[in-house]
């Protein structure tokens, strides 16, 4: 059968195996319908949810508010340490997972505000203070991203296309935050949840492996909310800043309060992505 051609499969494919292209038709029916879900509810850690829209989107969940004349006066922010809620401090049993996930969050979200805010540290005067609550976490399963990697990158040296992460055990993130102003008002919130998904979120062997990764797409999020003065749906895709590529890749950010998250692993970091490491081997939570 190794000769078997394919008339119905890709033309790359042409010349491999029935059996191989079934796999790979089989691999990609499963990532399609391979999701993690993860509920949007309230967990009571906003000063309001009365100005939150309704719920959009599919993949990221969220219901969002933004003053815009508000943020957009705003030059400087404050970020304070991101808090687990009890519901997310359960689903781990690692206190030192739990600070990688939230300190990671804290890292992405001060160098997205730094694009447009200037960053000040705890007690110093800012127009905006961001408080973050990691409320639920969904662990992902170890066997399972340890097996999708395994396929991965035992197959991505001789196969024409990648092999989709096993749709099992893939694990999620939810979190609410907001922006209040030197007053104390609210000037702009989310809650937002994320499952993995089985093609764009790579496997990494351990309990927040995705939810790690997660946390810096929620950031992400909640920062252009801050940084454009309006809520975001659909996807957008901008080009990062200089500043945003250099701290990425481990260097000094832009503004020194944002040190108080340490660096992002950068190169390491990515590397470790890419053969499924833990994320406490390139990175260390302050």
């Amino acid at each position: 059968m190794s000769g078997t051609r394919n008339k119905h499969a890709p033309a790359e494919w042409q010349g491999w195996s029935l059996p191989v292209a079934s796999f790979l038709s089989i691999g990609m029916a499963l990532a399609a319908s391979g999701c993690s879900s993860v509920p949007l509810r309230e967990a009571g850690s906003l000063s309001s949810y009365s100005r939150l829209g309704p719920e959009e989107g599919r993949v990221a969940k969220s219901r969002s508010f933004a003053d815009r004349s508000a943020l957009l006066s705003a030059t400087t922010v404050s970020i304070q340490p991101a808090r687990l809620g009890p519901a997310a401090a359960a689903r781990v049993h690692d206190a030192e997972q739990e600070r990688l996930v939230s300190n990671a969050l804290d890292r992405a979200l001060c160098i997205g505000l730094s694009d447009r805010f200037r960053v000040v540290g705890p007690g110093e005067r800012a127009d905006l203070t961001v408080r973050s609550t990691i409320t639920d976490i969904v662990p992902t399963g170890t066997w399972a991203a340890g097996v999708s990697k395994v396929a991965t990158l035992g197959t991505s040296a001789v196969l024409p296309v990648g092999v989709p992460r096993l749709p099992i055990g893939l694990g999620g993130l939810a979190v609410e935050a907001e922006a209040v102003d030197a007053g104390g008002a609210q000037r702009a919130a989310i809650l937002w949840s994320r499952g993995a998904n089985s093609i764009t979120n790579s496997p990494r062997v351990s309990e927040i492996g995705d939810a790690y990764g997660l946390a810096n797409t929620f950031a992400g999020t909640f920062a252009q909310i801050l940084v454009k003065g309006e809520t975001q749906s659909g996807v957008h895709l901008d080009l990062p800043s200089g500043q945003k590529l250099k701290s990425q890749l481990g260097g000094a950010p832009k503004y020194a309060a944002c040190e108080a998250f340490g660096r992002a692993p950068g190169v390491g970091g990515f590397v470790a992505s890419a053969v499924g490491a833990p994320p406490s081997w390139t990175d260390k939570a302050k």
